[in-house]
């Protein structure tokens, strides 16, 4: 049975880890507060984007581009998949990773081969450790993504396959949901299909256009990957930390209850170790008489 000493001793280390707890979820709601800020910011102009390339691309022949012409036969695909650097979050990073394991599975069934892209060095890590073609990897480039290196990424992924390298392009991000919730999905980069009308959207908008729409489509095309990277980027970073804010919540609440349960048993043990002593003292005494 452990002494009152190594109960004591395990009641401050559940404290001070609480404290640490405490303060990963103190500094993951601020971060997460920026982020989020950006998310919701670059979100119009990500709808009104999609708006316009489906206004453009309604009635427009596919052949005018490469990038909208599907390939006959799909060989190879590139996957660009995104995890954190860090840990500490749950599930989050095994939701992931499951989900591109699954996906990359499928592709192979099919007689696909897959070159993967890592952002995050947990999906690196993971990756590389089960001998998958990793073709190359990011580290430590949350926080500091801007459209100059989204527009860098987004040319090479096109060199790919302009060069026929791959025959089509995938993301794999976690979308966020909510403070409670972020999914990870799979989203078709390249060829782009152009997006959809739905109800909430309404019917496409008829543009006036000098020289003409099937130019500015061209330029568009391009452009629209980039947003859709950065888009990626953004998500993923606000769902990292909402789940790590999560993480350090239920890890706090759980500290609580130990440090509850500890000084329970430890109020036990010194209650026993007492009467015990009383018990010796009123037996010496008797024994005395």
């Amino acid at each position: 049975m452990a002494t009152l000493r190594d109960i004591k001793r395990k009641i401050g280390a559940v404290k001070k880890t609480k404290q640490i707890t405490r303060a990963m979820n103190m500094v993951a709601a601020s971060r997460l507060r920026s982020t989020q800020g950006k998310m919701e910011n670059f979100a119009p102009y990500a709808r009104k984007f999609s708006e316009v390339l489906r206004g453009l691309s309604s009635g427009v022949d596919r052949e005018i581009h490469p990038l909208l012409v599907a390939r006959e036969k799909v060989g190879t695909v590139a996957l660009l998949h995104f995890t954190s650097d860090r840990g500490l979050c749950g599930s989050f990073n095994v939701n992931s990773i499951v989900k591109a394991e699954k996906w990359i599975k499928a592709q192979q069934a099919q007689g696909v081969s897959v070159r993967l892209t890592t952002i995050g060095k947990k999906g690196r890590d993971y990756f590389k450790k089960r001998n998958y073609d990793v073709v190359s990897t990011y580290t430590n480039i949350y926080g500091s993504i801007d459209f100059a290196f989204v527009n860098k990424m987004a040319a090479g992924l096109i060199e790919e396959y302009m060069s026929r390298q791959v025959d089509e392009v995938y993301l794999i991000y976690s979308q966020f949901m909510g403070m409670g919730k972020q999914v990870p999905i799979v989203v078709k980069l390249i060829p782009i299909e152009p997006p959809e009308a739905t109800e909430a959207a309404g019917p496409a908008t008829e543009y006036l256009i000098e020289p003409g729409g099937e130019e500015l489509l061209v330029q568009l095309l391009p452009k629209h990957i980039s947003v859709q990277i950065y888009n990626a980027f953004l998500q993923q970073e606000t769902s990292e930390h909402a789940a790590r804010m999560a993480a350090m919540d239920n890890a706090t609440k759980n500290c609580t209850e130990l440090v509850e349960t500890l000084t329970l048993v430890y109020n036990k043990a010194r209650q026993a170790a007492i009467t015990k002593e009383l018990m010796d003292i009123v037996g010496g005494a008797e024994a005395l008489r």
